[in-house]
């Protein structure tokens, strides 16, 4: 990969968990396509064997980043004192992960249980969140670790939905250090324009993910991802990038049912990550800079 860009990748492309013996291979796929970062999908803080796993990473060039959430009984947002504080402890051992896989950065939705909401969420709720979700990202980021959000869309939570209203939630939080993740896959359903939401975000923005419409190949859906690549480098986004996509073919059943991947829109996960990377680089070679 010529673009001179903080990549990752996300390891469902590849193998559905950390168990499969095809995960050696991955990895070396991951690395061997120029991409810097692998993106886990999301873990057990106390079944997992940290000193192997960094080992796998390590040998082969490659950090990780890991994804934090909650459950209905440990819910940052909850209006239970007992629930909020289960919830920001299970932040806190997903923190602990990240630090002894030698990771730098927490991606996920930090904020609130994933999955089909039932209703908007109140304000409180929202605030709530944000106060404790803060002080996790500044506790964070004394450990050398950048935590971020993702702004998911409607059908995935009804908190964060777009970057405006991430913005606010940042400044709810109070930290300085909390950090944006947008994703083009849930700005094509929210946002009315992508690359104005990422301005929206720029200040706060840390973590731009590329996936399409369909979750398959970058460079076949709506979204025009090399557009959005350019003009972003355009707007003065200088933070990491990750790519993302999903099939049926490649996931366990429990996921591909929770994010609603009926489909397999790809089949051969290394064409995939090959086609990722030279429709980024198409949005590379055509910012300002480069035709300057």
């Amino acid at each position: 990969m010529y673009a001179d860009l903080d990549m990752a990748c996300h390891l469902n492309i590849f193998v559905p968990d950390l168990s499969s013996e095809q995960l050696p291979a991955a990895l070396d796929a991951i690395a061997a396509a120029g991409y810097r970062r692998v993106v886990l999908p999301p873990l057990d803080p106390d079944a997992v064997d940290a000193p192997a796993l960094r080992s796998l990473f390590a040998v082969r060039g490659l950090t990780p980043i890991t994804i934090a959430g909650q459950t209905p009984n440990a819910d940052v947002s909850s209006a239970s004192k007992d629930v909020r504080q289960a919830g920001a402890a299970l932040l806190r051992r997903t923190l602990d992960l990240t630090v002894a896989l030698g990771a730098d950065q927490m991606n996920g939705v930090p904020y609130g249980v994933f999955g089909h909401p039932t209703g908007p969420t109140e304000r409180t709720a929202f605030s709530r969140s944000a106060a404790e979700v803060g002080t996790v990202a500044d506790e964070a980021h004394e450990r050398g670790v950048l935590m971020t959000f993702e702004v998911l869309n409607r059908y995935e939570t009804s908190l964060v939905n777009t970057a405006s209203q991430a913005m606010d939630y940042v400044t709810a939080s109070g930290s300085e250090h909390l950090k944006i993740h947008l994703d083009t896959f849930h700005m094509a359903i929210e946002e009315a324009d992508a690359s104005a939401a990422i301005r929206t975000a720029l200040p706060r923005l840390g973590y731009l993910e590329l996936g399409q419409s369909g979750r398959g190949p970058l460079s076949s859906g709506v979204v025009d991802v090399a557009s959005i690549v350019r003009q972003a480098l355009d707007d003065g986004y200088k933070g990491r990038w990750g790519i993302e996509a999903f099939s049926r073919s490649t996931l366990d059943t429990g996921a591909a049912n929770m994010l609603s991947i009926w489909r397999s829109p790809f089949q051969h996960s290394a064409a995939l990550v090959t086609d990722a990377a030279n429709t980024i680089e198409s949005g590379w070679a055509a910012k300002t800079a480069a035709r300057a």
